[in-house]
């Protein structure tokens, strides 16, 4: 079964998508982007906040779901500030601390995303 699910923790989407697709086990995002979801605004202040917003975003949102960082498998950074990477990675581990067990992570620099974010992550998750 194949179910469509969504957040008040999170920013309205501003496009036709579902924020998240739960396949089984398996549960996608779509990609997400810095906005605050009271004011639907990009976060400013360049890639590493951009990147702790969308973070942020996602914790919000997780029990609603019903996960935690723990089922978290995956992750895809797109930016269009490559080489400002070491500022998003601050900010992942931030998040992903020592005591968290580490997804899997691919980066990669695209020469543009939506609504001219520097940061766009999808996130997948496998909770039985």
């Amino acid at each position: 079964m194949i179910e469509s699910l969504s957040s008040a923790n999170l920013p309205a989407p501003r496009f036709r998508y579902s924020p998240l697709i739960k396949a089984g086990p398996i549960y996608k995002t779509a990609g997400m982007i810095a906005l605050d979801k009271d004011s639907g605004e990009l976060e400013s202040g360049g890639v590493g906040k951009e990147t702790s917003k969308i973070l942020d975003n996602l914790l919000q949102a997780l029990p609603d779901f019903g996960l935690a960082l723990e089922d978290l498998i995956s992750a895809t950074i797109y930016t269009t500030r490559f080489e400002m990477f070491p500022e998003i990675n601050k900010a992942w581990e931030d998040v992903f601390t020592e005591d968290v067990r580490l997804p899997a992570r691919t980066a990669m620099g695209v020469s543009a995303l939506p609504l001219n974010a520097n940061v766009e992550i999808e996130f997948m998750f496998y909770r039985e």
